[in-house]
């Protein structure tokens, strides 16, 4: 499955982009641009032999109203990862990996936010619904720092029929939840583990929860009695982290 993005943004997920081998068919530079950053950036483009122009800023602007930075890379189609290859990669990588799924979640500045603590998290790829999720966007990957362009992401036609194919891999399936009864600690994130995190208005729909292994819940002292699905997503995940570095995984 793919999805056309004609214009990446930004000088950091620019170069990310090139890093990591993206296919990247021209890059529009603003005149007189310098400093370190833009340095580093011509000297990748001219490594990976990529054209490149400078141009007036109104140029730039009139591509993309968002900070561009000076500089916007033209970029062909950019590939979903199959589930079937992304979980063969987890496991080539990993005795326990950790994915994570998106049910619902459909802001693409969260996804992007989301993608950014999974990449520093260790999680080798995000699952996401082809109807009623986010996307991989400009905006996404400018928000995820690049993250985007290193991990697997993968768009499912049902995220029920992917949970059933994480289960027979050996994933045990997590459902992130408010309505749970215990908490985010007392599940074994050391093992092989999908999480499932939903969308702040609905949360994981109830055919998702029937087919978790465990539910947790954040805690909460406030008054609000819920956090950003980005943050929450990082409390989670980073509860994963807590327990595999203890076990040295």
């Amino acid at each position: 499955m793919e999805e056309k993005i004609n214009y990446l943004f930004g000088m950091h997920p620019v170069f990310e982009a090139i890093a990591a081998g993206k296919n990247i068919e021209k890059v529009l530079l603003k005149k007189g641009l310098d400093g370190t950053q833009f340095h580093d950036l011509i000297t990748l483009l001219q490594q990976k032999d990529i054209p490149f122009q400078f141009v007036p800023i109104e140029r730039l602007n009139k591509i993309t109203r968002a900070r561009h930075q000076g500089v916007i890379a033209q970029m062909a189609t950019l590939d979903y990862t199959p589930l079937e290859q992304a979980i063969e990669n987890a496991l080539s990588r990993s005795a326990a990996p950790l994915v994570l799924m998106l049910d619902g979640v459909s802001d693409v500045r969260n996804f992007g936010a989301i993608a950014r603590t999974a990449e520093c998290a260790g999680v080798s790829s995000i699952i996401l619904p082809a109807k009623g999720g986010a996307s991989i966007t400009p905006d996404a990957i400018k928000t995820s720092a690049g993250a985007l362009l290193r991990m697997n992401v993968s768009k499912v036609p049902n995220l029920k029929t992917a949970a059933y194919y994480l289960l027979e891999s050996g994933f045990q399936i997590v459902a992130a939840t408010e309505k749970a009864e215990g908490y985010i600690y007392d599940v074994d994130f050391t093992k092989p583990t999908a999480i499932v995190m939903g969308a702040e208005d609905k949360g994981i729909s109830d055919g998702m929860r029937k087919l978790a292994d465990a539910e947790a819940k954040i805690p909460m002292a406030g008054h609000i009695g819920s956090l950003n699905v980005s943050v929450a997503t990082s409390v989670v995940l980073y509860e994963a982290v807590r327990q595999r570095t203890v076990a040295n995984l």
